[in-house]
């Protein structure tokens, strides 16, 4: 018993160290300040491959660090970026949509946004800076494309149901890694001729590029909060988990 005793007591150390570490990070985009978080493993102490992570159209949420705190689990530093500005975080569907077309509708000023999130896990410790990719959800998918448009280095980029649609699709040639687009069969708000000129612009820019289509699924096809109640929007539990595996695979040869 008293082994016993003894074997638990020298394990709880290590427990507390296992804990996942998260910190609220703010960093600038010229004036306008950001607030992301930050999640890693504080019992791995080597420098270890990165994500970033964009968020849906009602800016970083309990979502995104949910999400974070699952790639931690799996061995990555990962940094979920703020779009829109410390505070900025719209509660409504109207709002959030006014507020994601401000960038929508200005990529350059999209890409500078995320590009500053991106500088910002670079710098941070345990970070393999030759290691990251970025994922984002909704507004945040077209987010992470718009960043490999932007011709930043990273190994990949990956987007689960985002806009795949580009003013300028020349700009696929600035693409320097690997692209997987996660798309929802039946999103009526990616119709298929978006999709078709998102392929026409990887085959033109030469990128090494995947999509990958789950029939039955529309929109918010990952995001448990989607109960319906927004038409063409709805969680899919089957191609919640398949996306999941896909964007591990994709991973796995990113980082091999």
């Amino acid at each position: 018993m008293k082994t016993l005793s003894l074997i638990a007591l020298l394990a709880c150390p290590l427990a507390v160290r296992a804990a996942i570490h998260t910190e609220t990070v703010e960093y600038k985009h010229g004036d306008v300040t950001l607030e992301g978080h930050l999640v890693y493993d504080d019992a791995n102490r080597t420098t270890r491959p990165a994500v970033l992570i964009s968020h849906q159209w009602k800016g970083l949420s309990d979502y995104e660090k949910k999400r974070a705190e699952m790639l931690a689990k799996l061995g990555y530093v990962v940094f979920a970026v703020d779009i829109y500005g410390k505070g900025i975080r719209p509660e409504d569907a109207g709002s959030a949509s006014a507020e994601a077309g401000k960038y929508k509708n200005n990529r350059a000023l999209l890409r500078a946004r995320v590009n500053a999130g991106l500088e910002t896990l670079r710098k941070q410790k345990f970070v393999d800076p030759k290691r990251i990719a970025a994922i984002g959800y909704c507004f945040g998918g077209t987010t992470v494309l718009e960043l490999a448009r932007s011709g930043a280095d990273l190994a990949g980029v990956v987007s689960f149901h985002g806009a795949l649609d580009s003013p300028n699709p020349a700009d696929g040639s600035n693409i320097k890694c690997k692209v997987l687009a996660l798309h929802g069969a039946d999103d009526p708000f990616v119709p298929d001729t978006e999709v078709a000129a998102f392929e026409a612009e990887m085959r033109a820019g030469g990128v090494d590029w995947q999509l990958i289509k789950y029939g039955g699924a529309v929109h918010s096809f990952t995001d448990w909060n989607a109960d319906g109640s927004m038409k063409g929007a709805k969680y899919d539990k089957l191609a919640d988990y398949r996306s999941w595996e896909d964007m591990k695979q994709f991973f796995a040869e990113l980082f091999k």
